[in-house]
């Protein structure tokens, strides 16, 4: 990984065979982000996306081995559990320009993955919603 800050921005290069959604998060744990926007795209693999299904409060889960276009990746940084975490959703594409999108549970640069995260000056965490089954944002407590 390769980064090069400009303020409070951040351009990152997540190199080959890295996993992003590991590197990204130690990335903002080494520099005590704690909240953020996160955007990106790239080439990737080994891609597990997902699906929340409220009634179940489960994910459907799909994982794609070969090499996608990352077309959109776009996330935040919050406190969870007193640690940051990435959450981000993603577009991405196959040779047929077919294209599949979700909830990013994580992905391995294929070929590149361009980032851009802008630290966000608040004091957000996630707090489990109980009715959704979910750690959603949280700002008044």
């Amino acid at each position: 990984m390769q980064y090069k800050q400009d303020g409070d921005t951040f351009i990152i290069n997540v190199e080959q065979h890295e996993s992003v959604m590991k590197t990204l998060t130690a990335f903002c744990k080494e520099r005590n982000i704690i909240n953020g926007q996160l955007s990106g795209i790239g080439a990737i693999n080994e891609i597990e996306i997902g699906a929340y299904d409220l009634e179940t409060q489960e994910y459907t889960k799909t994982v794609f081995n070969d090499t996608w276009e990352l077309i959109s990746f776009q996330g935040n940084v919050l406190l969870k559990d007193n640690e940051p975490f990435v959450h981000a959703h993603v577009t991405i594409s196959n040779h047929q320009f077919e294209t599949r999108g979700g909830h990013l549970f994580d992905a391995t640069v294929a070929i590149v993955g361009e980032f851009i995260l802008r630290k966000i000056d608040s004091n957000g965490k996630r707090e489990l919603n109980p009715s959704i089954g979910l750690a959603c944002m949280a700002f008044n407590s």
